[in-house]
């Protein structure tokens, strides 16, 4: 009988260990409780827990993962990437604060978009398999074929994302006022890549990976 009261002690105070440890994200180390409390001011333009449904030219949050939130936020703090209005609020973060707002994001559930056929029609080549007379790698090779990205890398997901913002996000590519910093690596290839997609291209990608699941 004491062994089986011992064992039940050990099992609750072990699953409490891990229940608090699970807390903590394992790719920015951030913990997501304390991203929820930080997060509240982002829900003006992010929308609710990050389902972003303000401005569709605004990104959804939610469920993206935190290493690519953090690096976005350490961006738009250090100037590289330009947004008045992000620039400003990344600047009062700490780094803990990044890393916790990265973790909580990561953590909410994403409600899903919708693509129009015709956007299919153009787009989904493009996505899985690319175009080799332009040199063109398929976006599926570093977001995967639902659009889940690759949260160790940073890949961003792009599965359910406000289709106003990816298209926004690809005209600036194109224009190169994002990936023109020398230590963005990958948004030097999305610059790349962008360079030489036609605006029909562009709108057709972005309402395809909204209806990405």
């Amino acid at each position: 009988m004491k062994r089986l009261l011992l064992a039940s002690v050990l099992s609750v105070s072990l699953s409490s260990v891990f229940a608090e440890g699970a807390k903590q994200d394992p790719f920015v180390h951030g913990d997501a409780g304390a991203g929820a409390a930080k997060a509240a001011t982002c829900f003006a333009c992010h929308g609710p827990n990050g389902n972003g449904a303000i401005n569709p030219e605004w990104p959804k949050l939610a469920a993206q993962h935190s290493a690519y939130i953090y690096s976005q936020l350490n961006a738009f703090k250090s100037s590289q990437r330009k947004n008045p209005v992000m620039m400003g609020q990344a600047s009062a973060l700490s780094d803990e604060d990044m890393r916790n707002l990265g973790a909580f994001f990561a953590s909410q559930a994403a409600v899903p978009g919708v693509a129009s056929a015709d956007a299919v029609k153009v787009a989904e080549k493009l996505y899985r398999a690319g175009d080799a007379t332009r040199a063109l790698p398929a976006c599926s090779g570093c977001h995967g074929p639902q659009g889940l990205g690759n949260a160790a890398a940073a890949m961003p997901r792009l599965s359910g994302q406000n289709s106003g913002y990816v298209v926004a996000q690809l005209k600036a590519y194109r224009a190169g006022e994002r990936g023109a910093g020398d230590k963005d690596t990958k948004g030097k290839m999305m610059k790349a890549v962008a360079a030489q997609l036609s605006d029909t291209e562009i709108a057709a990608l972005g309402s395809y990976v909204s209806g990405l699941q």
